[in-house]
């Protein structure tokens, strides 16, 4: 039984004794399968033991149930849309934030014991709005306003981060370092990067033996590896300020991300399912308190704030049709994630969608939605998705999530 059969069925049995949890419940149990869908070959058996859901009300929303579905390319009101593309050829936007790369996940041997997860790359080219392969890099950031990415080579931890114009596709500055980095991310100007620095790869594997002596499957090491982070100011040409800050005892990919106004940082808190309340940091490398705004967020949430800083994107709320009497013709992908107010944490409504990924405008986001009931293998899509509408608008076509080595593939969103 697999970690989607798991969820599937606590929900439906639970949701007997349960007519409601409160906030939040359910989201902080089912956070790490969305963002982590990678993982779910190496940790199916610690997933296994985290997943307990129960049934929560879905407030009733506008009627009208069916999909908006626009053309291959809509370009009115900010969107451009391709529904039957999976993975995207051409470019995916909504509002105020587009598709500015995405990326498929592997496992890759090393020797017959241990093994890495490794990334390739397909980049948006802005003058063509083609998406393109490039195969050169491990870990990639893209800058807002989708001109820049900072680069990292193919092995990790790299010796030095580039600066890509996307247009081009050269590197016009390479930054060397003397601590070896594997994670990227910019501020939410463009103005700064933060370099998060492992002293050996971040995601390692081992294939260790089974009490009868064979070999058993892949699994994750755990290891803690991560020394703590590199501040850049872009605009000056030093190779900027580290500082030793070291990982969480649960160990493996944790990287650095700024907060909203740039003045702090924050990190993963381990991905462990429990732990979805992200770390912060000031810029020196010491823990401290979360901003007023963002203290309800959560690490594995990549949308987080409203463009005017009013709304909260949290996680998934309910999922699938209802498990008791279901409405007669309930479309099978069906899923609600939390909107909340950051600076209190109350819960305001919920918004169709089960991963929030990019507010396009204070009203409206891109979300992944499932597109397959619950009795058959998951599979969803990219949406756009309008608080107090219970529409969906297709940006594209159907992912796949099969059962191999080769993982289906995940959005990077910038702002446009």
């Amino acid at each position: 039984m697999n970690v989607e059969e798991l969820v599937r069925d606590s929900l439906r049995e639970l949701a007997v004794e349960e007519a409601s949890a409160g906030p939040g419940f359910t989201d902080r149990v089912l956070a790490v399968r969305r963002r982590r869908r990678t993982h779910r070959l190496v940790s199916v058996a610690a997933a296994t033991a985290a997943v307990v859901a129960v049934s929560v009300a879905v407030p009733m929303l506008n009627e009208g149930r069916d999909d908006v579905r626009p053309a291959s390319v809509t370009q009115g009101d900010g969107i451009s849309a391709h529904p039957d593309q999976s993975p995207p050829s051409d470019l995916i936007a909504a509002g105020r934030s587009a598709l500015a790369a995405y990326y498929t996940t592997a496992l890759v041997p090393r020797n017959k014991k241990e093994a890495t997860f490794e990334r390739t790359y397909w980049l948006l080219d802005p003058g063509t709005g083609k998406y393109k392969k490039d195969t050169r890099w491990s870990f990639v950031a893209v800058a807002p306003g989708l001109k820049t990415a900072a680069v990292l080579e193919r092995t990790l931890p790299a010796v030095r981060i580039g600066l890509l114009d996307l247009a081009t596709g050269e590197v016009e500055r390479w930054i060397p370092l003397v601590q070896g980095v594997a994670g990227l991310a910019f501020s939410n100007d463009g103005n700064k990067l933060v370099a998060t620095t492992y002293s050996e790869h971040p995601e390692p594997l081992e294939k260790p033996k089974n009490a009868e002596e064979s070999e058993g499957g892949w699994t994750s090491m755990h290891r803690v590896s991560r020394t703590g982070f590199l501040l850049l100011d872009l605009a000056g040409r030093g190779g900027g300020v580290w500082h030793r800050v070291p990982g969480s005892s649960a160990g493996g990919r944790a990287d650095f991300a700024f907060t909203r106004d740039g003045k702090h940082l924050f990190a993963a808190g381990g991905g462990l399912v429990t732990l979805v309340r992200p770390t912060f940091y000031d810029l020196s490398g010491k823990e401290t308190a979360a901003p007023a705004n963002e203290r309800h967020l959560r690490w594995d949430v990549p949308a987080r704030l409203s463009p005017n800083g009013r709304l909260a994107a949290l996680g998934l709320a309910e999922e699938y049709p209802p498990a008791i009497a279901p409405e007669a013709g309930t479309p099978p992908g069906r899923s609600y994630s939390l909107i909340k107010d950051p600076l209190t944490g109350k819960e305001i409504t919920r918004v169709r969608g089960a991963e929030l990924l990019a507010w396009a405008d204070d009203q409206r986001l891109v979300a992944w939605e499932r597109t397959t009931g619950e009795d058959e293998t998951y599979n969803d899509r990219l949406v756009l998705v309008t608080i107090g509408s219970d529409k969906v608008v297709p940006l594209s076509g159907v992912r796949e999530h099969p059962e191999t080595g080769q993982e289906p593939w995940e959005p990077v969103f910038a702002e446009r």
